[in-house]
């Protein structure tokens, strides 16, 4: 194919990936006021505030926006898969329906393990600091920002064995190279721990960390067995 093909075809998966990305947004507005009850749940007694004219109204927005993206991240990566399959071998092609049903397995499990764990303990340290001296009203944006990003953020970081399979698959790096650079994703992941974590609290950022370099050293299992039955 000329690569003025490739650039066209580019073009309309980015536009397929957009146009699933605003549908799913579109659905999730009709629906925003659960997702936001949901979202307010971990916090508990926390009275939350509107600060300002239309405020709530962006936070419907940005709350069905992120949601929107969250449903469409499998379809993205499948658009991005389909993209480079004319230059995958039989055997790879026919790994590209597990790697993006574990993709979406381990995103959702991210936000299901952010919102299971990491949520509750940076609210925890948030709420308790200073309880003593301030009583805690917060700004709703404030809150849902605070909360998405971490969601988000730790769905992705969730993805890592994804990223490590395809590079195995695709023969870039084997696991014997992953492993030796494991010092390094040691120092990565507290980085990380600390850069996705929207709270300063220690907890929060050790479990994010820990949680990432569980993650790496299960990704080199599956590229070392993928390697051993190939």
């Amino acid at each position: 194919m000329p690569f003025v093909d490739h650039l066209e075809e580019l073009r309309q998966r980015i536009l397929k990936v957009l146009i699933a990305i605003i549908s799913a947004a579109f659905i999730s507005l009709i629906f925003v006021k659960p997702l936001v009850r949901i979202l307010e749940a971990p916090a508990g007694s926390i009275r939350f505030l509107q600060l300002a004219p239309g405020e709530f109204l962006f936070v419907s927005i940005k709350v069905a926006g992120y949601s929107g993206l969250a449903i469409s991240i499998p379809y993205l990566i499948f658009q991005i898969l389909k993209f480079v399959l004319p230059g995958l071998t039989k055997r790879e092609r026919s790994l590209i329906a597990p790697i993006v049903s574990g993709s979406a397995i381990l995103f959702f499990a991210g936000i299901f393990f952010a919102w299971w764990a990491l949520l509750p303990a940076a609210l925890q340290f948030l709420i308790s600091y200073g309880s003593d001296v301030v009583e805690p009203i917060w700004s709703i944006e404030k809150y849902l920002d605070f909360v998405l990003l971490l969601l988000v953020s730790t769905g992705i970081a969730f993805q890592l064995p994804v990223l490590q399979l395809i590079l195995g698959v695709l023969g870039i790096i084997n696991w014997k190279q992953m492993l030796s650079a494991w010092r390094w994703v040691l120092m990565a992941a507290t980085i990380s721990g600390a850069v996705l974590t929207p709270s300063t609290d220690p907890i929060t950022m050790l479990l994010l960390a820990t949680s990432i370099t569980v993650l790496f050293f299960s990704g080199i299992l599956i590229v070392a067995l993928i390697e051993k039955f190939k």
